[in-house]
């Protein structure tokens, strides 16, 4: 699939992907890489300028219906009326759906219990917490218990504490039976939920696959060198042809060096420095994480990564308004 704005901007390009049932999918990248994008084409909220593409097996052009009837939404944008109280929201919502009376205040408790949110159930949804409401909103896109969940950075702006209890609950959302769709910039939150995932850079996919499986295609150790004002250049030059260097990356004040034993080659790599006379901050070593896998594939880090965002409000798309609600 891709998406093009007016201007030209190609916030998609060209993305492939393939979801299996009850899995949970990332799609991780920086600001701005075209998550949100993708995810408002699956959901119907955007057309795609070119390609295509099937949730819960309907096309998301043709049979846009059916596949708004099959899933849930939880945008970044939490929408929730700040006077009604977390049963009322969901009591409406399950209204929505045709899920009414008895079935719908049996509904709205089994979800409140879900989400650990039944003692607070009848307070205003404008006394909870910023956790509170993200676990509310995920309630809501439940209701009518989706095939597929949608989750679009579902943790951005919560403390830890909060994004911890938001995962506990997409994994006993996800143990349902409900395969989940999840966006996120944090590589911590794609290594613990999802067990598979794409990475997305400025609209395009840099690399696919398991956490695991990722990390060990790199195949080496990652011995980052902090340079603290040494020149890069120079520093690169004295550390030479280090046995067993695979590659060197230079990042914004570091350079990063994948090696076969990085342990064993810290200690020449002070002795090299040393000689030469060069400063430089500390040196460690670390196995490959997802953040040295973005770093490989795009030649900087995702943390910090700066990409040109595309503010969708500002597009004058008419499918942009379509409600997911029936």
């Amino acid at each position: 699939m891709s998406r093009t704005f007016k201007g030209g901007i190609e916030a998609v390009r060209g993305v492939d992907l393939d979801v299996s049932e009850g899995e949970v999918f990332g799609f991780l990248g920086p600001n701005g890489a075209g998550k949100s994008t993708m995810v408002r084409m699956l959901c119907t909220l955007l057309p795609p300028s070119g390609g295509s593409a099937r949730v819960a097996g309907y096309d998301v052009v043709d049979h846009g219906d059916e596949v708004r009837h099959s899933i849930g939404v939880a945008l970044q944008e939490i929408g929730l009326d700040p006077v009604q109280t977390g049963r009322e929201l969901l009591e409406l919502q399950c209204g929505l759906y045709g899920i009414t009376g008895s079935a719908g205040r049996e509904r709205t408790g089994e979800l409140l219990e879900l989400v650990g949110l039944t003692d607070a159930a009848d307070r205003r949804t404008k006394t909870y917490s910023g956790g509170m409401k993200r676990r509310l909103d995920l309630a809501s896109a439940l209701v009518h218990r989706p095939k597929v969940l949608f989750l679009d950075e579902p943790t951005t702006g919560l403390d830890p504490a909060s994004r911890l209890t938001v995962w506990d609950e997409v994994r006993s959302i996800n143990a349902s039976g409900t395969t989940i769709f999840l966006t996120t910039q944090y590589l911590e939150e794609a290594d613990e939920l999802c067990e598979r995932l794409a990475i997305i850079d400025a609209g395009k996919i840099v690399a696919q696959g398991t956490p695991e499986s990722l990390k060990a295609e790199i195949g080496k150790d990652v011995v980052s060198v902090e340079l603290h004002g040494a020149d890069a250049e120079r520093t690169q030059r004295v550390i030479g042809d280090l046995p067993g260097l695979d590659r060197v990356i230079a990042e914004r004040d570091a350079l990063a060096l994948f090696v076969d034993d990085g342990a064993a080659s810290i200690a020449e790599i002070v002795r090299r420095l040393d000689a030469a006379d060069v400063e430089v901050g500390a040196i460690s070593v670390s196995r490959p994480s997802l953040d040295d896998v973005f770093l490989e594939a795009t030649g900087r880090r995702l943390e910090g990564a700066e990409q040109e965002s595309v503010d969708e409000s500002e597009v004058e798309d008419e499918a942009a308004a379509k409600a997911l609600a029936p």
